[in-house]
């Protein structure tokens, strides 16, 4: 299957990562490249960080800045919305590996 095609379908599974710790405790973009990383997606900062912003464009994250050893660090949690989104997202994929497992 092409990269373009996976990277695709990967994007969706990367959200619901980025949700589901933002929901757990605050996270910031070197953290969570590296979260991903653990976990086989190989993403970069120049693709986190619009992903992190248009999700806070969309209602789903929050964002604080926090002054870290003299530099800013942007931080991201979930909002209600996010919250809400994340577990319809739950509950779809639950149902997809169910149906898909065998």
């Amino acid at each position: 299957m092409e990269d373009k095609v996976l990277r695709k379908l990967f994007l969706g599974f990367i959200h619901i990562h980025i949700l589901h710790h933002a929901k757990e405790h605050p996270v910031y973009g070197s953290w969570m490249t590296e979260e991903l990383r653990e976990h086989g997606y190989n993403i970069s900062s120049g693709t986190l960080y619009p992903i992190l912003h248009s999700m806070e464009t969309d209602g789903l994250l929050v964002r604080d800045d926090k002054n870290v050893g003299g530099k800013i660090r942007k931080y991201y949690r979930t909002t209600e919305k996010g919250n809400e989104v994340l577990k319809e997202a739950r509950e779809k994929a639950y149902e997809l590996f169910r149906e898909i497992k065998e």
